[in-house]
């Protein structure tokens, strides 16, 4: 009997393996199954989403219009510009299946909390790509412009748009996630809210770093990601106090 039972854990344990491996890839065929789906119905409207993006450079740029530098450029920038678009819009798919995933490991108390943060993680993404196109586009643009020489015709290049936007989209939707961030370093018990007070103005310092070395090398866009990174580490810190007293 001594001898059988290694044996009977190791097929346990391959077991288990096994059935995470099949689920694992059952949440990222979802995941890839419902970015495609997206991507495939916004095509035919590529060209609008392409003029809908380009809506904050468009307006300050004399003419009203950009250059394609590559013979492909039309094609590939609108192609890779609605891919982005999938991506993003599929997020709350991805993030649901990743918390699926996860989710049968944790206690009870523990999925009632989770839900409420994954939820707040989808909107504080969308609130973030919202600000970057209505709010830091267009200061960025304007500034930029701003500073053209009188004899330089300022025409960009419309994959490098597509490219750049999509990063600094990026970047703000995910330095929105600061909130969810903080709760979850207070949940895992490496810190907790006291801590995070007294580290405020190391915090407040830092992200002034992290704007200068994330978004594009001008005081606006920098600026704009600092400040709301630091209030939104304020309201992690707020909610990472809810959730201790919950806890108890």
């Amino acid at each position: 009997m001594t001898d059988a039972a290694p044996d009977d854990k190791d097929d346990l344990a391959e077991g288990t393996l096994m059935s995470h491996l099949v689920e694992l890839r059952s949440r990222l065929f979802k995941v890839f199954g419902s970015v495609f789906a997206i991507f495939v119905i916004l095509l035919p409207f590529a060209q609008k989403i392409f003029d809908f993006a380009a809506e904050p450079l468009i307006s300050v740029v004399p003419g009203g219009q950009l250059i394609a530098l590559s013979p492909v450029s039309p094609l590939t920038a609108t192609i890779m510009l609605s891919f982005y678009i999938a991506l993003f819009a599929a997020m709350p798919v991805i993030l649901y299946q990743a918390w699926a995933f996860v989710a049968p490991g944790l206690y009870r108390k523990e999925k009632h909390f989770a839900f409420p943060l994954l939820a707040t993680s989808i909107v504080l993404f969308y609130a973030g790509v919202a600000f970057a196109y209505f709010v830091v586009f267009p200061l960025i643009f304007g500034f930029v412009s701003s500073f053209t020489p009188d004899k330089v015709e300022y025409q960009p290049d419309m994959a490098e748009y597509v490219s750049f936007i999509m990063m600094v989209v990026l970047v703000f939707g995910l330095a929105f996630e600061t909130p969810v961030a903080t709760v979850l370093t207070v949940w895992t018990g490496l810190t907790t809210p006291e801590k995070l007070g007294k580290a405020r103005p190391y915090v407040f310092l830092g992200a002034f770093v992290i704007g200068m070395l994330l978004t594009p090398p001008d005081v606006i866009s920098q600026t704009m990601l600092a400040i709301p990174v630091y209030i939104l580490y304020e309201l992690g810190i707020l909610m990472s106090r809810v959730f201790k007293s919950g806890d108890k």
